[in-house]
Formats: C-alpha cells, sequence, structure tokens
C-alpha cells in the first residue's frame, strides 16, 4: 500500500519560506501526480500545488501562484513544496497527496487524491 511520509514545515514568520517534502513508499502509475493541500480548521480543504512525473505538468493554487514552487525528485519519489513571502494566511495543516491525475488538485474537483499523508503543521507569525 502507497505511503507518503511529509516533513518540514513549522513555525515561520512572516516574509519567510518554508520547504515541505513529501516521500512517496514506491511509484506506479496511480501515483504519477504528488502534490499538496492545506485546510484551516473550519474552512474547506484547499488544493496548493501538483505535479506530475509522467508528462512534467504542474498546477498551483491562486492564493499561491507566484510565490511557491514545486518540484521533484524521481530518483528518491520525492515532491517539494517550497512557500515564500509567506502569511498569517498560509497557516495551515499541509497534507501531501498522491493520485493518477493532475485533475485531483483543480479547482472544482469533487473526487479528490486517492492516497494522503498525516498532515503537518505550518505557522506563520506576523
Amino acid at each position: 500500500q502507497l505511503q507518503l511520509l511529509e516533513s518540514g514545515g513549522g513555525s515561520v514568520q512572516a516574509g519567510g519560506s518554508v520547504t515541505l517534502s513529501c516521500t512517496a513508499s514506491e511509484y506506479t502509475y496511480t501515483n504519477d501526480c504528488l502534490g499538496w493541500f492545506r485546510q484551516v480548521p473550519g474552512q474547506e480543504r484547499e488544493a496548493i500545488a501538483g505535479i506530475c512525473t509522467g508528462v512534467g505538468l504542474k498546477t498551483y493554487a491562486d492564493s499561491v501562484k507566484g510565490r511557491a514552487v514545486i518540484s521533484q525528485d524521481n530518483q528518491k519519489n520525492t515532491v517539494y513544496l517550497r512557500l515564500n513571502n509567506l502569511k498569517p494566511e498560509d497557516t495551515a495543516m499541509y497534507y501531501c497527496a498522491a493520485d493518477r491525475f493532475l485533475t485531483a488538485w483543480y479547482p472544482g474537483d469533487t473526487r479528490g487524491p486517492d492516497t494522503w499523508g498525516q498532515g503537518l503543521v505550518v505557522t506563520v507569525s506576523p
């Protein structure tokens, strides 16, 4: 069974940066796409960024576009998300996710990714 191991996060001051890492226990076509979601208590889950190995496509949420960079190390089955110019509203639980399709990160997607990580907290102080 595919497992996703997340690392990074923690407490950061506004204006700073954070890098989140997610390593998949294996690679199959079913987890060709990896990426991140976030959720604030009481709010809906938000897709942040996704990347697909096979075609090299990426997608970013408008809320992080221009501040986020998603990249991957295929040999390590790892995806990285760097968030720059952090704002207090970036404070959330961040989840790594895997799916066969990049559409899992598109606005309006209702299916959601097949596999989720445990999540980690990013706290941005003013």
